[in-house]
């Protein structure tokens, strides 16, 4: 059967979301006393204070042209109204970029359809220099592939575009009581992938299961001294407890620690640290419900219905002891590096961060990561790590977010859990790394990385076929924004990603891609667009490639 022009640019688009700079999730710097108090600066990386709020509406017309394998064209109308606003201050500090829009077709292959995207983060000081309260919060248009796959920037409204969402909020509490430093924090957070139903796959095989709900809470705290007061080296103790529980077969992750550390310093800017401990980390589900045939029953909802008849079933449960040791590097302000090895999740871990802004307009950030999680909590997780001062970037033609965020701040792209949406909770262990630099009225960054998924499930559950399958996701991005002129602007993303999944049914998928755009001033507020955009995807498991170019002409106002 012949794909619609539309669904295969869907297919296409977005599916070189980079992956994300990750925290050490449940790991022991989420109460390092670094509160989002710190960042301070704006979206370019300057400082400043005030409030910008920038609300707008547009209207354009898009042509889509296959390239290959076929030569289908279509055109249609997009309107859409947005704000864009940020706030820095000495106490509250944040940036939300939203947009609606909707899509007007004018045939069967181009359907109807409105989307709301965004991103958001931000900080509010209740007590100063104690108690901050922080949020964040995305919206972003997918479309889900019968794998379990998941691609950016879908143009369409047919069944199987869906919008992921997620919004986290808590406290900080960073003060001291005499020598005594104490930090402690807590989040909840929920995600909601509004998927029309999950896929049941042909041939009677077994339904794959999308991702529908969770909530995810994570607390942590940490009370030490620092090496000279008063002891010459210093001394920690901290805990921690996470949990998530998935709406799907009603799974429930569960990690708490307590572990003591010390801190030995070689010399002003080196110290040699490590830890040892005890974690309780326990994964459980339950089955899904089945008719007489012992097929999975599908609700009316098109979801898997789970049997909450049956008991819960183990699909990992690990305790013990955990340890780590590693470095600290701190030459100067702008300068660390953390590195650290250990036993945890009973096996070898490996975990680090490493910072560096040599002036104030450029920043450097890489991470290496492990964690157990499930797509609610990581994402959370993603949007934690977000600066909060920033500029949201978009596609030029969709107006879809592109992934990343212009900031000299801190971790400025969203993770990679877009990649699949499978709700069988995973082991994510990978790399990633960006660099941002602010040219005065220019912005660029680019940002590397490697993620490997390893899907944890009970065995003997509907699940079972997912427990120790693997996925890993390779990724570069780039984006360049910035002025021409008092009254000309132009924007330019470009990506690459390439999935290689372990799951028979998804084969490899590499995607490749460009777009840039162009605004000009005609009178005061009102201003003329043009955009271009070239995407090409090569899956293993297509029987053609596809490539195809799109168009957009359009107008703008700013309030």
């Amino acid at each position: 059967m012949k794909f619609p022009i539309l669904l295969r640019i869907c297919v296409i688009a977005g599916i070189g979301l980079p992956g994300a700079v990750f925290a050490q999730d449940a790991g022991y710097g989420d109460v390092d006393g670094e509160s989002a108090s710190s960042d301070r600066s704006d979206a370019s990386g300057r400082g400043g204070s005030g409030v910008v709020v920038s609300p707008y509406i547009e209207a354009s017309q898009i042509v889509v042209a296959e390239l290959s394998p076929g030569d289908d064209v279509v055109t249609f109308s997009q309107v859409a109204v947005g704000v864009d606003a940020s706030v820095t201050g000495r106490n509250n500090g944040g940036s939300v970029s939203v947009r609606y829009e909707r899509t007007i077709g004018y045939d069967d292959n181009s359907a109807d359809s409105g989307t709301l995207s965004g991103v958001a983060r931000g900080y509010a000081t209740i007590v100063p220099r104690a108690v901050t309260v922080e949020a964040g919060a995305l919206a972003a248009r997918t479309r889900v592939d019968a794998n379990g796959g998941s691609t950016l920037g879908a143009l369409t409204g047919d069944d199987a575009t869906s919008t992921v969402y997620s919004v986290y909020a808590g406290p900080n509490l960073h003060t001291s009581a005499g020598d005594v430093e104490i930090n402690a924090n807590y989040r909840i957070g929920y995600t909601k992938v509004d998927s029309p139903d999950a896929f049941v796959t042909v041939g009677g095989g077994v339904p794959v299961d999308v991702f529908d709900e969770s909530l995810s809470q994570a607390a942590a705290f940490h009370v030490a001294t620092r090496p000279g007061d008063p002891l010459p080296v210093g001394l920690g103790v901290g805990g921690g407890y996470n949990q998530e529980d998935i709406s799907n077969f009603d799974q429930r992750l569960r990690d708490a620690y307590i572990r003591a550390d010390v801190t030995v310093p070689v010399s002003q800017s080196l110290a040699v640290v490590g830890g040892v401990g005890y974690e309780d980390v326990e994964i459980s589900s339950r089955d899904a419900l089945l008719d007489t045939n012992g097929n999975p029953v599908i609700g009316s909802d098109g979801r898997i219905v789970t049997d909450t008849s049956q008991p819960r079933q183990l699909a990992y449960d690990v305790s013990g002891l955990i340890w780590d040791v590693g470095v600290v590097w701190r030459p100067s302000t702008r300068t660390s590096l953390e590195a650290h090895v250990g036993r945890r999740y009973d096996s070898t871990s490996y975990y680090g961060t490493f910072s560096w802004a040599p002036n104030s307009r450029t920043g450097v950030s890489v991470s290496v990561y492990d964690a157990i999680s499930g797509f609610g909590s990581q994402l959370n997780t993603s949007l934690a790590n977000l600066p909060t001062q920033f500029a949201a970037t978009r596609n030029g033609v969709t107006g879809d977010l592109s992934g990343c965020v212009a900031s000299t701040e801190g971790n400025n792209c969203l993770a990679g859990v877009l990649g699949s949406v499978r709700s069988a909770t995973y082991r994510s262990r990978g790399i990633a790394g960006s660099y941002s630099v602010n040219f005065g009225r220019t912005n660029a960054g680019f940002g590397a990385g490697y993620d490997r998924r390893t899907f944890i499930a009970a065995p003997g559950t509907i699940l079972a076929a997912a427990n120790g399958v693997q996925d890993e996701n390779y990724w570069v991005a780039f984006y360049l924004d910035g002025e021409l002129g008092n009254r000309a602007s132009f924007a330019a993303n470009t990506y690459a990603n390439w999935l290689d999944s372990g799951f028979s049914s998804t084969g490899d998928v590499l995607a490749v891609g460009a777009s840039a755009a162009y605004r000009r001033q005609l009178l005061a507020g009102l201003s003329a667009r043009a955009a271009l955009a070239l995407d090409h995807l090569d899956s293993s498991q297509a029987d053609q490639d596809f490539t195809a170019a799109s168009a957009l002409l359009g107008l703008r106002y700013d309030f």
